[in-house]
C-alpha cells in the first residue's frame, strides 16, 4: 500500500522525532544510515518533508533535521499525504482505474476494509506514540 519512499520518510520522522528530547539535529547521512537508506533518496525525501511542515531544517555547521514539540503530536497521516498523496486511501487493491463499489475488482471489498483500517490507524497514531515504543526499546527502525 505505501511505497517505499514513504516507509523510509515515516522511519526517519521517528528517528528524529527519538532525538527531539536531546535537542540534537540529524545529517541526511547519518538518518540515511540509521535507517539503511540511500542519503539520495532521504535527502530529497526529507526535502519533501520540510516543505509539507512534518519537519524543520536548519542550514550551517549546527544545521540539520528536526522535528518540534507541535510537530511530534502529528499523526503519522501527515507523513502519507506528504509522500504519497491524499489518494493513496481511495486507490484499488489491484491497480485500477475504475475500482469502484459499483464496479469492484476482485478483492476490492476485502481490500477496502484492511485500507481503511490502516487509515484509521494512520490518523489515530501521532508521531509521539511511534517514537516512545523506539526510545523503550519496545519496536525497532532498523533490521
Amino acid at each position: 500500500m505505501l511505497s517505499l519512499t514513504c516507509k523510509t520518510a515515516i522511519k526517519a520522522v521517528i528517528y528524529l522525532a527519538s532525538k527531539f528530547e536531546s535537542g540534537e539535529k540529524a545529517g541526511i547521512k547519518e538518518i540515511a544510515e540509521f535507517i539503511n537508506a540511500s542519503e539520495h533518496s532521504v535527502g530529497k525525501m526529507l526535502q519533501t518533508l520540510v516543505k509539507e511542515g512534518v519537519i524543520n531544517s536548519a542550514k550551517g555547521p549546527t544545521g540539520g533535521f528536526y522535528i518540534s514539540a507541535e510537530q511530534k503530536k502529528q499523526p503519522l497521516l501527515l507523513i502519507v499525504h506528504a509522500i504519497d498523496g491524499k489518494q493513496i486511501f481511495d486507490q484499488c487493491g489491484l491497480g485500477l482505474s475504475k475500482c469502484s463499489a459499483t464496479h469492484p475488482c476482485p478483492i476490492h471489498n476485502d481490500y477496502k476494509k484492511v485500507r481503511d483500517q490502516f487509515k484509521e490507524m494512520c490518523t489515530t497514531n501521532k508521531i509521539s506514540d511511534l517514537c516512545a515504543t523506539v526510545n523503550d526499546g519496545l519496536a525497532y527502525l532498523m533490521g
